[in-house]
């Protein structure tokens, strides 16, 4: 029972007509949504809105029995359609054999990543990215879906060249328009816009838009030569064996990561949401692995990548379902479907579905951010703008990557301005330091001659200057207290910094003492051998124990070079009596 938990997700039936209707539900929304993005994806031309559908049911399985989270829906999502849209283009073009063939074996490869990822526990860190980035993607994204419709949506079919092929051919596009499909891709964004919130209730937007311009097609424009679907495939879909070659691995491999990455974000962000609306608290590492190998076994049979779908996901909360029997009821009931329903679905208008995935990357777009962004903060606007331009016009893997990098070292700047101002050096009593009455009077006994050098917090790597920095703007000590009583954690760079500092005070001939070294920055300063510069009775617990020892060896000095200068004043006056006496 206990190895079935860990393997399994929750599934129970203590209530099953929740998870029955919320899987029904589910899957009445996830039909047209399937087919929509199987179409955008170009998969196998034909037999694209099958691969929709595969991917609806095999991702859908596997994250419901083998994730960790009860009642997350999983499917072909926006995010995931274009990135594969990219794939399967770009392979196609270099290899038009085996592109597909290979375009899937990067969804198998996507899969393995995930089940790796959550086989390592990296669920906790996969979500850590910054929301301008997220956000700049997403809207990328969202943009890139919208732009891949424009043919479609115009009775066309997509110009190659994705983005960029297809801005170029809107004039094309705009003087060779189709009215009638047109006219039934915009009547099937108005639909999904304008429906009123009590039919919404009843019927899933996208199935009554797929409906209502599907029937008056078929009543009105029968013979008008429309796009349509065609009958797809029915029966089980065969096995697609992967497939690379070795000047293509590397990029496959890219691309892969790519995948994994969204699908994992896209997943634990809609888990979130979950937990959100059911209270509950889902399992990042096991839902990375029911995801991988929801997508392994989706590309193994030629269906699209998937990932948890926040509206999927919303609506099956809200219509009662508790477990994860309800995502497998969607799968059975749109395995029923693949298996047995393909030639109602042949008079689907083409523009039809491209006014649904019109729509989906108009809502992935995350307008209430780019409305605010700028009133944020302009580095942050401006990394959301960059991100969206790269992942449009130039690479999803550099938007991401480069996005990344600039968000982190603006960050790291701002924090290394922060935890500078923890980097204080002093040699008589002031505000600088909150000391007690105590440390106060044994610093200003010392008159200068004590170097207190105190650090607090989080030392990062950014800190060292300010260390290096405040070392050497005071010189004239003849003892140093290194006070890391307040110090959590020391990076390397730190850690060097101020071996540089003790090193440099010891070879000088002076005093150091190091306070509060304990726990991890002990042992880091213990493995970089700093310890060993410092005697073991100069290495102290307490601050005021370590200014008192200091204060002795100070005025210690003070009365040796005192008796030392008396000494040599008196030497010449002992000499001459001398000499005066033996005169006599």
């Amino acid at each position: 029972m206990a190895f079935a938990t860990q393997v399994f997700n929750k599934i129970n039936f203590r209530n099953i007509k929740g998870d029955m209707f919320g899987g029904l539900t589910a899957a009445v929304i996830a039909l047209p949504m399937a087919l929509a993005f199987g179409v955008a994806s170009g998969a196998a031309d034909a037999g694209a809105p099958a691969a929709g559908l595969y991917g609806a049911v095999l991702v859908g399985l596997f994250a419901a029995l083998f994730g960790g989270t009860p009642t997350l829906i999983s499917e072909p999502t926006g995010p995931m359609t274009v990135v594969t849209t990219a794939v399967i283009a770009h392979l196609t073009t270099t290899n038009p054999e085996n592109g597909l063939a290979m375009a899937f074996t990067v969804v198998m490869m996507a899969g393995v990543l995930q089940i790796i990822f959550g086989l390592l526990r990296f669920g906790k860190y996969i979500t850590m990215m910054p929301y301008n980035v997220i956000s700049g993607f997403m809207s990328g994204i969202g943009i890139i879906l919208i732009i891949l419709q424009i043919g479609p949506f115009l009775g066309q079919a997509s110009p190659k060249g994705g983005v960029v092929g297809t801005i170029q051919n809107i004039p094309n596009l705009l003087t060779s328009i189709n009215p009638i499909e047109t006219g039934l891709a915009a009547l099937t964004v108005a639909i999904l816009f304008l429906v009123p919130a009590k039919v919404k209730k009843f019927v899933p937007p996208p199935l009554l838009a797929l409906v209502v311009g599907t029937v008056i097609s078929v009543l009105f424009f029968s013979d008008a030569g429309i796009r349509r679907i065609g009958e797809i495939p029915t029966g089980l879909p065969s096995l697609q064996l992967p497939y690379f070659t070795p000047d293509q691995l590397q990029l496959m491999v890219a691309d892969a990561t790519v995948l994994a990455m969204l699908g994992c974000i896209d997943a634990l962000l809609t888990s979130v949401v979950a937990d959100s609306l059911t209270r509950t608290q889902h399992n990042s590492d096991k839902e990375l692995i029911g995801q991988g190998l929801g997508n392994l076994a989706s590309g193994l049979f030629g269906g699209l990548p998937g990932a948890g779908a926040t509206m999927g996901t919303v609506v099956n909360i809200n219509t009662g379902a508790r477990s994860a029997l309800s995502g497998i009821t969607r799968a059975f009931i749109l395995m029923i479907v693949v298996l047995g329903a393909g030639s109602l679905t042949a008079q689907i208008p083409m523009a039809v579905l491209a006014g649904i995935a019109l729509q989906v990357g108009i809502k992935i777009i995350d307008w209430g951010f780019l409305k605010r962004a700028h009133n944020i903060s302009w580095k942050s606007a401006m990394i959301m703008y960059g991100v969206i331009g790269l992942t449009v016009f130039v690479d999803l893997i550099a938007a991401v990557g480069i996005g990344v990098f600039v968000a982190n070292v603006l960050t790291i700047d701002r924090l290394t301005q922060i935890k500078s101002e923890d980097v204080k050096a002093i040699t008589d009593a002031d505000d600088a330091i909150i000391l007690d009455n105590d440390e106060k009077e044994l610093l200003d006994r010392a008159e200068g001659r004590i170097l207190l050098f105190h650090l607090s917090g989080p030392m990062i790597f950014g800190v060292s200057k300010a260390i290096s920095r405040q070392h050497t703007l005071l010189n004239n000590y003849e003892v140093l207290i290194v006070d890391l009583s307040e110090v959590p954690h020391m990076g390397v760079t730190s850690a060097l910094a101020i071996e540089n500092a003790i090193q440099e005070t010891v070879d000088t001939g002076r005093h150091v003492f190091l306070v509060g070294a304990t726990g991890s920055v002990k042992r880091r300063l213990e493995k970089l051998g700093v310890l060993e510069i410092v005697p073991s009775q100069n290495m102290l617990v307490d601050r005021k124990q370590a200014l008192v020892n200091a204060v002795a060896l100070v005025t210690s000095d003070v009365n040796i070079n005192s008796a030392n200068s008396k000494v040599k004043n008196q030497t010449p006056s002992s000499f001459d009596n001398l000499q005066i006496g033996q005169n006599q």
